[in-house]
């Protein structure tokens, strides 16, 4: 099985890019992140008529995040949130859904973490509140469903490391890389989860997003932001995990490109 998370920063400007993907790349899952579209616009027949339901919310201009699940493996959705339930938010960035797998049942958690703008800025105090109550309800729903892995996948707008900074001395102590931030993604690995791309060993300058300005993705000036994480559960059954650089090659792309895990059965 497989799930894959991707910032398509405009689903109504990169819907094409997703169809083309999925054929391409039929995973179980996909998490989509910065849909920016009200719930009327969404383009739901065009994602069932791929093969694939979907469960949505969305703003204009801003957020809104897509969790899409492949029908012909038989995924059924249940349990269902729109939101963090410990932390009330108008902003569109968490959807999540419960899910019956050969592997065993899976929670997967799709998730557009706020960016923070600047250390110390209102929207940087908001970040870490957002990660405090993500991490609140991750602890809530290990203990009121017992048996179930979790899968937290999106745009964390957080590096774990140097590792995943082409320059970190220009970067250092700045957003995405600061000391708290750091620390509330650890917070959430502290709950027995694990960043499914470093159980294995990868190539170095490895990224998933790279700035439109400067030719950032010609000479490789990106960041690792877009993670998936995996409880303890589910840490054996991980074979694989990659970054697809190929969708940030196409023309117009999304400044993010999607980033897949392998697991269990079928792997």
């Amino acid at each position: 099985m497989q799930l894959a998370t991707w910032n398509v920063n405009s689903l109504k400007m990169r819907l094409q890019h997703v169809l083309d993907w999925l054929a391409a790349n039929p995973v179980d899952f996909l998490c989509l992140q910065e849909t920016k579209l009200t719930d009327d616009k969404f383009p739901q027949e065009a994602i069932e008529a791929a093969g694939y339901g979907v469960i949505f919310t969305g703003q204009p201009t801003y957020n809104g995040v897509a969790l899409l699940y492949r029908r012909e493996g038989g995924y059924t959705p249940e349990g269902v949130h729109l939101d963090n339930p410990l932390f009330e938010d108008a902003q569109r960035r968490v959807v999540s859904a419960r899910f019956g797998t050969p592997a065993g049942p899976v929670r997967v958690i799709g998730a557009y973490c706020p960016n923070g703008q600047a250390v110390d800025s209102d929207k940087y105090v908001y970040k870490l509140a957002w990660f405090a109550a993500m991490q609140q309800w991750i602890r809530q729903l290990q203990q009121e469903e017992p048996g179930t892995a979790i899968m937290l996948a999106g745009d964390f707008n957080i590096a774990p490391a140097d590792a995943d900074v082409h320059d970190p001395e220009k970067w250092a102590d700045g957003i995405l890389v600061s000391k708290p931030e750091r620390a509330a993604l650890q917070g959430l690995l502290d709950l027995g989860m694990h960043d499914a791309f470093r159980l294995f060993e990868q190539e170095p300058k490895f990224f998933s997003w790279w700035d439109y300005r400067m030719l950032g993705f010609r000479r490789n000036a990106g960041l690792r932001i877009d993670l998936i994480l995996v409880t303890d559960d589910l840490k054996p059954q991980v074979t694989r995990c990659w970054i697809d650089k190929g969708p940030r090659k196409l023309e117009k792309p999304s400044d993010h490109t999607p980033v897949v895990v392998e697991w269990g059965a079928g792997a």
